[in-house]
């Protein structure tokens, strides 16, 4: 049932297709083509779009929870944090010799604060596998004991979405603090290399490019398999009747909870992406106007649809950078603003949501224009 789903969605398989056909055309595009080449993609570009199917990977975890499950996060971007966190950890652990002070054992942060031992949480992130290890585990063990908590206590709506932004607004907190171990308000940065290949290196660069390109491929597809079976229906339902689900016999608890853990591992991978294209990682992305940005990513693109929130996350952040630069710069939240105003008002489904209802109603209208035309099969002679 899931696999012949899978093919019957054409627009996914649309939307597959481009991203594989992304990861392997813009790095050779950049690798291979000239600087003065029409079709020649800088590699500040590639980085820049690398950036964005992150946060298209990250918008898709937000729909899967709430434009299935109804379940609104307001703290979805303390997930991605800790995943860019046990990136950045391994990769400062990798600088070694390299760094300012040239410690082998401690980032430079830790022997500007005067720290003479690297602390426990920092264990282990030498190794690339544990460090990957992190980036699913430590998301989804915060998701898997916050829901279950939340969930137990059947904390819903607008409450829940209150206390996930408590949740990453404590998380900020935290993090900008020095002795809490990850490097303050300025967090972790200065890398040199992932698995020993240079972080500036243009290779490297067209490799982190692709592995996002195919992650947010990933992504989508577990998320589809998941809305389309059993497992989905169940989700449509909590999310339009939890009480009458609850009622039927059906463990709503555990069910929001699943999901809800799928999705902050999903922002956590998104986040572990992230941050070497980026080079830094610090507390300013757990903050809580952040998590609600992407709200707005979703909400423009169209919940409930997968692919639009992809691509509103992409469009929205398009936008940012052209208004976040020159004479612009000042009106840029006035701008996101008015976007999501203007969503509720006019495009309530968002960009694919709108689509798909006018593709609908224009079937319709051929359907019927064309039911109504007289046959020519049985017509009188004249």
């Amino acid at each position: 049932m899931i696999t012949r789903a899978l093919l019957s969605d054409r627009r996914g398989q649309i939307f597959v297709a481009i991203l594989i056909a992304m990861s392997v055309l813009v790095p050779l595009s950049n690798l291979l083509l000239p600087p003065g080449s029409t079709f020649h993609v800088s590699t500040t570009t590639m980085a820049l779009m690398g950036k964005y199917l992150c946060y298209a990977l990250l918008a898709l975890s937000l729909d899967l929870i709430w434009g299935y499950a109804g379940i609104l996060s307001l703290g979805h971007g303390a997930f991605f944090a800790l995943g860019g966190y046990a990136m950045g950890m391994y990769m400062m652990r990798q600088v070694g010799t390299r760094g300012v002070y040239a410690n082998p054992l401690l980032p430079d942060f830790m022997v500007f604060l005067n720290w003479t031992e690297l602390p426990v949480t920092w264990w282990g992130f030498n190794w690339f596998p544990y460090a990957a290890l992190m980036v699913l585990l430590v998301p989804g063990a915060l998701a898997f004991v916050f829901g279950w908590f939340a969930f137990k206590s059947r904390v819903t709506g607008v409450y829940l979405s209150i206390i996930t932004q408590m949740l990453t607004y404590a998380l900020w907190l935290s993090f900008f603090r020095n002795d809490f171990g990850f490097g303050g308000n300025n967090g972790l940065t200065d890398f040199k290399d992932i698995l020993g290949f240079s972080v500036q290196a243009q290779t490297t660069r067209a490799v982190l490019f692709a592995l996002s390109a195919l992650a947010l491929a990933g992504g989508y597809l577990i998320a589809r398999a998941v809305v389309v079976s059993k497992l989905g229906k169940v989700l449509i339902a909590i999310r339009d009747a939890e009480s009458r689900t609850r009622f039927l016999g059906y463990n709503v608890d555990a069910y929001k909870t699943f999901v809800f853990t799928l999705s902050a591992v999903m922002a956590g991978i998104a986040g572990a992406l992230y941050v070497p294209q980026v080079g830094i990682i610090n507390p300013g992305e757990f903050a809580p106007a952040n998590s609600i940005e992407m709200v707005v990513w979703v909400a423009v693109g169209g919940r409930g649809t997968l692919v639009g929130a992809a691509i509103g996350a992409i469009v929205v952040n398009f936008l940012k950078t052209v208004f976040t630069t020159g004479m612009l710069a000042p009106y840029w939240l006035f701008l996101l603003g008015g976007m999501f105003i203007g969503v509720t008002l006019w495009l309530p489904k968002g960009i694919v949501g709108t689509f798909d209802d006018w593709s609908a109603a224009r079937r319709e209208r051929l359907k019927g224009r064309n039911g109504n035309e007289p046959s020519a099969v049985g017509q009188p002679a004249e």
